[in-house]
């Protein structure tokens, strides 16, 4: 029986498949997916494993999601570690991918170079000349982070990626890096400061719009700009992020999606099925120059 959020009758193209558990967002996520093997994200999961699905979309469980990817879908062949690529929007108009924004927090300097690795194939993938890699730290100087750092500084020196050096916030919103590479740690901070400063940037603007009639003049004169702003820096324009380094398109949402948002993840995820993202292969070299 089709659910009641869904058309009836349901389109010929839509197939549903009922699940009978689900994966709360306060559950352990190892133990839920192994647990629940009837829940939505388990099954979709299963779908995409046996080529029953091109990909799969969720704003659920986000650790769920990573270990299902895990445990299912089964990483990359040289791929220890899955990481989620992020868009970050810049002042080019392109976007630097940003990885990881959260799939492993604690990581070994290898970890980082697979990260780098899978950055570079995603980006070419979407049209990226020999991608420019850039590794996130406090200075661009080579002595400047901690020992992750300073260590995979070194890896990727010797390797064949198109390493740039250290790079801080600011060259991933002036264009100047293509793939900025980081421990899921860090990077789910750098998206969280960029939203809050994003919300509290735009209510500023609002709050001195209202001030006196001339700011209100200016504001609507302005309106149609800061629209674009907005349209630019909203995450729900993005739908969502790729976990790279499993076998199989899995897209995670944001846990606060809307409708919006639902449909570009949908849509982010045919894009990627199209551009073989998540197709098992060997991963980019990275022997010593």
């Amino acid at each position: 029986m089709v659910g009641p959020l869904l058309p009836t009758p349901a389109p010929d193209n839509l197939t549903v498949h009922h699940t009978s558990e689900v994966i709360e967002m306060c559950e352990s996520p190892g133990v839920a997916i192994r647990n629940k093997k009837d829940s939505s994200i388990a099954v979709g999961m299963r779908l995409v494993r046996d080529g029953k699905a091109h990909g799969i979309v969720s704003a659920g469980n986000s650790g769920a999601m990573m270990a299902g990817a895990m445990l299912i879908l089964k990483p990359r062949r040289g791929i220890d570690r899955p990481a989620i690529a992020t868009p970050l929007p810049n002042r080019n108009g392109s976007r630097a991918i940003l990885l990881d924004a959260g799939a492993t927090t604690d990581c070994k300097p290898m970890h980082l170079v697979q990260f780098a690795q899978l950055g570079s194939e995603y980006a070419a993938a979407l049209g990226v000349t020999r991608p420019r890699v850039g590794l996130l730290s406090i200075g661009e100087e080579p002595s400047k982070g901690n020992e992750l750092i300073k260590e995979t500084h070194q890896l990727l020196l010797n390797s064949d990626l198109n390493f740039i050096g250290n790079v801080e916030p600011k060259e991933c919103t002036r264009g100047e890096v293509d793939v900025a590479v980081c421990d899921g740690f860090v990077g789910n901070l750098m998206l969280k400061c960029g939203e809050g400063f994003g919300e509290l940037i735009m209510t500023l603007i609002r709050d001195a719009v209202g001030t006196s009639w001339l700011t209100q003049l200016g504001g609507m004169l302005l309106r149609p700009a800061l629209r674009r702003v907005k349209k630019v820096t909203d995450y729900a324009e993005y739908g969502g992020a790729v976990l790279l380094g499993v076998n199989g398109v899995v897209i995670i949402g944001h846990g606060r999606s809307n409708e919006r948002a639902i449909e570009n993840a949908i849509r982010l995820a045919v894009q990627s099925a199209e551009h073989h993202v998540g197709v098992s292969a060997e991963p980019a070299a990275t022997s010593p120059a």
